[in-house]
This record gives C-alpha cells, structure tokens and sequence, in this order.
C-alpha cells in the first residue's frame, strides 16, 4: 500500500506544480492556455517544438520556469514507474491484495481528477500562489484579468501567424482589425523582438504572432482565417457583424 501512496502523492504534487508552473508563467504575459500546455510539456518532459515554444525559450523568467520544471518531472517520472513497479511486482501477491491496490489507486485518481476540474478549488488555489509568487518571487503578479475586464467570453491571447493566414502580409491598418472587436497589443516578430502598440503601418509576416484582445468569437474568427478571397469576404462579414452588434449595444 506504501507504493500506491507515493504513487499518489507524487501524483498530487505533479498537479499542483504544473498549476504553479501556469500561473507563473502566465503572469510573464502568456495565455493560461498556452502558459498550462508549455507547464505540462515540461513537466512531461514531451518537448513540442513549436513557434510558441520558440518565444517561451527566448524569454529568460519562462526559460528558468521551464528549466525547473524539466527538472522535477524527470524525477517525478522515474518515481511515478518505480512506485507503480512496487506496487504489483511484490513477490507476495494474491487476487485479494491486487483488487484493493487497485481499487484504492482509482479511488485515488478519482479524488485527483474531481479536484483539479474543481472551479472552487481553482480560484482558492489561484489566490494562494498569486500570494505566495508575489512573497517569495520576482515576477511581476498582476491581476490582468481584473484589468482588462476579462469577463464573459474576453480574452487575451497570442495568435501566430502563419503563411497561408490572411494576416500574413497585411499591414496592421490594411488588417483593419479594430473593426472587428480586436485590439492589437503587440507584435512578436519570428527573430523573438517584440513591438509593443505598434503603428498603423506595421507588416504583420508570417512567423510573428500577434497579442490581441477582444470576444473570443473574434479571435477564433481571425485565428483561423485563411488567404484568398474567402479570407477577404470572411473579413468583411465579420466588421458588418461587429457593426450590428455595437448598434444594439
């Protein structure tokens, strides 16, 4: 039962270091989506090499986050096979025995599962290690979600550009996106530099990703918008779609 035990609770402190992780990361400027699969590819030690992973790498507070996390999840893995080898490999094993095991390890799993799809522990825990980030780190713990009013289906997020998106060689007043309910925040070019309110004539290329704010509907909208007339009617029907929903606002 020992095995089982630490089993579960190298399991527990998996969850709570990947939660940690997001927040951490997240409060460097990341999405909570794209800040909790960078934590989890980490501490997994999966490693998805993408463009996104590429502008993690290049920032040095994510890249020590990063680091660590690689750290303990190599020796959380080797702890989780060990433990579970233990647990059933025993020389003095019955039918009875492995039944309880095994029981006792889903029940387990179950109370692991419950907890980390909970909102209400999500939000006290959210409040703990903004605390504790805020006590014993540097980073900058800001309440972005308060300040932007990310309320209801508003979001902050990264959206990367590449060749065959309709943004990829667009200048950002061509792109027009204002009309469609979004706000550009900044612009990530593909060499890691990062134009913070850029101007009107700034050529979004494919590579960079683009720091926008607005509904979520829009973001998807522009995030998976392809080149080519379809892009273009696309584009026209969602400024006439943001139009009528601002005149019944």
């Amino acid at each position: 039962m020992i095995a089982i035990l630490t089993l579960l609770i190298v399991l527990t402190l998996s969850l709570l270091l990947a939660r940690v992780a997001t927040a951490a990361l997240t409060h460097t400027g990341l999405s909570e989506d794209s800040s909790r699969f960078q934590a989890w590819s980490a501490l997994s030690g999966v490693g998805y090499t993408t463009a996104e992973s590429e502008n993690v790498v290049n920032h040095p507070v994510r890249r020590k986050i990063l680091m660590v996390l690689m750290l303990l999840g190599n020796a959380g893995i080797v702890t989780l096979v060990s433990s579970l080898i233990l647990a059933f490999m025993s020389q003095e094993q019955d039918g009875t025995n492995i039944l309880r095991k095994i029981s006792l390890l889903i029940a387990g799993l179950c109370v692991l599962w419950y907890l980390s799809s909970s909102k209400w522990v999500h939000n006290h825990l959210a409040r703990l290690i903004d605390k504790a980030l805020t006590r014993y780190t540097d980073l900058p713990v800001v309440d972005y979600e308060s300040l932007l009013e990310l309320a209801g289906d508003y979001r902050v997020t990264e959206i990367h550009i590449n060749t065959n998106d309709w943004l990829a060689g667009k200048s950002l007043r061509s792109s027009r996106l204002r009309q469609e309910g979004l706000n550009l925040l900044g612009i990530r070019r593909a060499d890691g530099t990062y134009e913070g309110t850029p101007k009107p004539d700034a050529l979004l290329c494919a590579g960079d990703s683009i720091l926008v704010y607005g509904q979520l509907a829009s973001i998807e909208g522009v995030n998976h918008r392809r080149g080519g007339n379809l892009g273009d009617i696309d584009h026209e029907y969602a400024i006439a779609a943001q139009e009528k929903e601002m005149r019944k606002g």
